[in-house]
């Protein structure tokens, strides 16, 4: 399993490799799906309720 340093280092490598090759709408978006894979492994794992979010 990856520590919060190592994620954060490849997520970075990611999005700096899009950015250099595809300019900055790639790197745009792969930040954009970075967040929305980000937010669903959350839900699936079980940190993130949305259900509890939305009652408020």
């Amino acid at each position: 399993m990856m520590n919060a340093a190592t994620t954060g280092l490849a997520a970075g490598m990611v999005l700096g490799f899009a950015g250099y090759f595809g300019g900055f709408w790639a790197f745009l978006l792969v930040l954009v799906l970075g967040a929305a894979g980000l937010i669903v492994g959350l839900v699936v794992q079980g940190d993130l309720d949305l259900h509890a979010r939305r009652q408020r």
